[in-house]
């Protein structure tokens, strides 16, 4: 097994449902669909671009502490949830009350390295068992249906879960091969070793703290290494990936790539690749203004590790 010599970074563009058009002053202004949202980002020092457009914004996430908790502004009567698309998967915009609208935008590089990883597997007549884990609003699962996968979903909540399925309903992928399990993720992968189950894939994107549906409570920094270890067990003699993706601030790339290697082990062989997950603002101006003479920027948002035995 090699481990790259170099981080990288997974750049998330604009396409035609979402956009990160400006930041600036500790903020973000995105699209979502129709929606102008602006939203908390404190690392962003510099100016705003377009400071106009701003004032335009349909939705305000305020903050009420460092942490993901708070409430939103609105200058219109928002939707209850409203239909976005990435490729061929559908799946509904919603204002949470922890500051996303129901999916991490910034995943769509990693939902398009999974979906390559598959399609490789699926052009060789080998379609994937993929294990997602955190699986949160079923995007990334969705997706790896789309491409051939056959997918085990697992997520703590029960409203995650039930909003994954209404996704795939609106995907027309309700009948896709998914199993939609709400469970404490730990658990079942402790009972997926014992029972001796393998897959091909394996995507984990852990929270910084969490509680499992009967209390059960997760920590990041002390959770991760055991769970990490358990998921190599379950990666088959012929498995494609893992993919692990951290949001903590005090996580970094090599501390990702280092603990996969550990976990995995050398017999597998394959390469592990690190560094950043960004969003890269649109290359255009919006409607209506002049395009601004500073380049896009980018946002480092969570960072990864990821084993992949085929060649990209």
């Amino acid at each position: 097994m090699m481990i790259a010599d170099h981080p990288i970074q997974l750049r998330t563009l604009a396409w035609s449902d979402y956009a990160l058009i400006d930041s600036g002053n500790g903020k973000k202004l995105e699209r979502y669909g129709d929606y102008l949202v602006i939203r908390p980002e404190p690392q962003c020092w510099w100016m705003p671009k377009y400071p106009a457009l701003w004032d335009k914004a349909d939705a305000i996430f305020d903050p009420t502490d460092e942490d993901d908790d708070g409430r939103w502004q609105f200058s219109r009567k928002p939707a209850d949830q409203w239909a976005l698309g990435w490729n061929q998967v559908k799946f509904y915009g919603r204002f949470t009350s922890f500051r996303h609208l129901a999916f991490f935008p910034e995943q769509a590089a990693n939902w398009a390295w999974q979906t390559e990883c598959i399609e490789r597997r699926v052009a060789a007549g080998q379609p994937p068992r993929v294990l997602n884990l955190f699986g949160y609003t079923g995007v990334a699962s969705l997706a790896c249906a789309a491409a051939g996968a056959k997918v085990t979903h697992v997520d703590a909540s029960k409203k995650s879960v039930g909003w994954a399925r209404e996704n795939a309903t609106l995907s027309g992928m309700e009948h896709a091969p998914i199993r939609w399990i709400c469970e404490d993720a730990r658990k079942y992968v402790q009972r997926e070793v014992k029972r001796g189950s393998k897959y091909e894939g394996i995507i984990l994107d852990p929270p910084k703290y969490g509680r499992g549906p009967t209390g059960e409570v997760w920590r990041l920094f002390e959770d991760l290494p055991e769970l990490i270890d358990l998921c190599a067990q379950l990666l088959s003699d012929d498995a494609a990936f893992l993919l692990l993706n951290a949001y903590a601030a005090r996580v970094s790339g090599p501390a990702l790539a280092h603990l996969l290697a550990e976990a995995v082990g050398p017999d597998k062989g394959g390469q592990i690749d690190y560094g950043e997950l960004t969003l890269v603002e649109q290359d255009k101006a919006p409607k209506g203004m002049a395009l601004s003479p500073v380049p896009p920027r980018e946002i480092g948002l969570s960072f990864f590790a990821r084993w992949m035995k085929d060649k990209a």
